[in-house]
Protein backbone atom coordinates (compact mmCIF):
# COMPACT_ATOMS: atom_id res chain seq x y z
CA UNK A 1 0.00 0.00 0.00
CA UNK A 2 1.17 3.57 -0.67
CA UNK A 3 2.60 5.55 2.25
CA UNK A 4 2.83 9.27 2.90
CA UNK A 5 5.20 10.92 5.38
CA UNK A 6 4.89 14.49 6.62
CA UNK A 7 5.99 16.67 9.53
CA UNK A 8 3.70 18.69 11.77
CA UNK A 9 5.07 21.87 13.34
CA UNK A 10 2.99 23.13 16.23
CA UNK A 11 3.28 26.57 17.81
CA UNK A 12 2.12 27.09 21.38
CA UNK A 13 0.95 30.15 23.24
CA UNK A 14 2.77 31.58 26.27
CA UNK A 15 -0.54 32.38 27.95
CA UNK A 16 -1.95 28.83 27.91
CA UNK A 17 0.28 26.01 29.11
CA UNK A 18 -0.59 22.51 27.95
CA UNK A 19 0.78 19.20 29.17
CA UNK A 20 -0.05 17.32 25.98
CA UNK A 21 -1.25 17.87 22.40
CA UNK A 22 -3.73 15.74 20.51
CA UNK A 23 -3.80 15.37 16.75
CA UNK A 24 -6.36 13.42 14.73
CA UNK A 25 -5.48 12.44 11.16
CA UNK A 26 -8.00 11.10 8.66
CA UNK A 27 -7.38 9.90 5.14
CA UNK A 28 -10.24 9.99 2.64
CA UNK A 29 -10.57 8.61 -0.87
CA UNK A 30 -13.09 8.61 -3.70
CA UNK A 31 -12.60 4.86 -4.00
CA UNK A 32 -14.65 2.27 -2.14
CA UNK A 33 -12.71 0.70 0.73
CA UNK A 34 -13.35 -2.56 2.51
CA UNK A 35 -11.89 -1.27 5.84
CA UNK A 36 -12.46 2.51 6.13
CA UNK A 37 -12.16 2.33 9.94
CA UNK A 38 -8.37 2.17 9.74
CA UNK A 39 -8.20 5.51 7.92
CA UNK A 40 -8.30 7.50 11.18
CA UNK A 41 -5.58 7.77 13.81
CA UNK A 42 -5.54 9.86 16.98
CA UNK A 43 -2.17 10.81 18.43
CA UNK A 44 -1.46 12.25 21.86
CA UNK A 45 2.03 13.52 22.62
CA UNK A 46 3.41 15.07 25.84
CA UNK A 47 4.64 18.66 25.67
CA UNK A 48 7.85 19.77 27.32
CA UNK A 49 8.68 23.45 27.36
CA UNK A 50 12.31 24.47 26.90
CA UNK A 51 13.57 26.80 29.66
CA UNK A 52 15.42 29.99 28.81
CA UNK A 53 17.58 30.44 31.90
CA UNK A 54 20.35 33.02 32.26
CA UNK A 55 23.02 32.72 34.96
CA UNK A 56 25.07 35.77 35.91
CA UNK A 57 27.40 36.71 38.75
CA UNK A 58 29.00 39.87 40.02
CA UNK A 59 31.46 40.66 42.80
CA UNK A 60 32.59 43.84 44.52
CA UNK A 61 36.23 42.65 44.69
CA UNK A 62 37.73 41.70 41.32
CA UNK A 63 41.36 41.43 42.40
CA UNK A 64 43.08 40.48 45.63
CA UNK A 65 46.78 39.73 46.01
CA UNK A 66 47.57 36.55 47.95
CA UNK A 67 50.75 36.49 50.03
CA UNK A 68 53.76 34.68 48.48
CA UNK A 69 54.25 30.97 49.12
CA UNK A 70 54.95 30.08 52.73
CA UNK A 71 53.89 33.46 54.15
CA UNK A 72 50.16 32.87 54.62
CA UNK A 73 48.89 34.59 57.73
CA UNK A 74 45.99 33.49 59.89
CA UNK A 75 44.31 36.90 59.73
CA UNK A 76 41.28 37.30 57.54
CA UNK A 77 41.52 39.15 54.26
CA UNK A 78 38.94 41.65 53.02
CA UNK A 79 35.30 40.66 52.93
CA UNK A 80 33.76 40.64 49.50
CA UNK A 81 30.28 40.05 48.22
CA UNK A 82 29.46 37.89 45.23
CA UNK A 83 25.98 37.96 43.76
CA UNK A 84 24.75 35.02 41.70
CA UNK A 85 21.51 35.54 39.79
CA UNK A 86 19.40 33.00 37.91
CA UNK A 87 16.86 34.60 35.56
CA UNK A 88 14.13 33.01 33.49
CA UNK A 89 13.93 34.87 30.17
CA UNK A 90 11.32 32.48 28.80
CA UNK A 91 7.59 32.98 29.08
CA UNK A 92 7.03 29.65 30.83
CA UNK A 93 7.34 29.26 34.61
CA UNK A 94 10.25 27.14 35.84
CA UNK A 95 10.07 24.97 38.96
CA UNK A 96 12.55 22.96 41.02
CA UNK A 97 15.72 24.64 39.72
CA UNK A 98 18.85 23.54 41.59
CA UNK A 99 22.19 25.33 41.27
CA UNK A 100 25.33 23.63 42.62
CA UNK A 101 28.44 25.74 43.21
CA UNK A 102 31.85 24.47 44.31
CA UNK A 103 34.12 27.15 45.75
CA UNK A 104 37.94 26.84 45.61
CA UNK A 105 38.55 27.22 49.33
CA UNK A 106 41.99 25.64 49.76
CA UNK A 107 45.40 26.75 48.54
CA UNK A 108 49.02 25.66 48.95
CA UNK A 109 49.59 23.38 51.99
CA UNK A 110 45.82 23.22 52.57
CA UNK A 111 45.72 26.92 53.51
CA UNK A 112 42.21 28.34 53.57
CA UNK A 113 41.90 31.07 50.97
CA UNK A 114 38.14 31.49 51.05
CA UNK A 115 35.50 31.07 53.72
CA UNK A 116 31.81 31.91 53.60
CA UNK A 117 30.70 34.27 56.35
CA UNK A 118 27.00 34.60 55.54
CA UNK A 119 24.49 33.93 52.77
CA UNK A 120 21.61 36.18 51.73
CA UNK A 121 18.94 34.76 49.44
CA UNK A 122 16.03 36.23 47.54
CA UNK A 123 13.30 33.86 46.36
CA UNK A 124 15.59 30.86 46.87
CA UNK A 125 16.79 28.39 49.48
CA UNK A 126 20.52 28.01 50.01
CA UNK A 127 22.14 25.04 51.75
CA UNK A 128 25.85 25.02 52.56
CA UNK A 129 27.26 21.51 52.54
CA UNK A 130 30.74 20.09 52.89
CA UNK A 131 31.90 17.84 50.05
CA UNK A 132 30.28 14.37 50.14
CA UNK A 133 32.07 11.76 52.23
CA UNK A 134 35.01 10.30 50.38
CA UNK A 135 35.35 13.27 48.02
CA UNK A 136 38.94 14.45 47.76
CA UNK A 137 39.21 18.24 47.95
CA UNK A 138 41.94 19.24 45.51
CA UNK A 139 43.77 22.44 46.55
CA UNK A 140 44.30 25.20 44.01
CA UNK A 141 47.93 24.77 42.76
CA UNK A 142 50.24 27.71 43.53
CA UNK A 143 50.91 28.28 39.84
CA UNK A 144 47.18 28.78 39.20
CA UNK A 145 47.15 31.57 41.78
CA UNK A 146 49.87 33.42 39.82
CA UNK A 147 47.68 33.82 36.71
CA UNK A 148 45.09 36.41 37.59
CA UNK A 149 43.09 38.84 35.50
CA UNK A 150 43.74 42.40 36.60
Amino acid sequence: PPQVSFTLELEFSCSILLDHAEVMLQATSDSTEATPEDNVVKLSVPIRYEPDLFLSSNTNLHHYEVHPLGTFTHSSGPEFTTTVKVQNFGCYPIQNVTLHMALPALGHRQATILSITHVLTDNATCVLQPPPEGTQVVPVPPEDLLHVDR
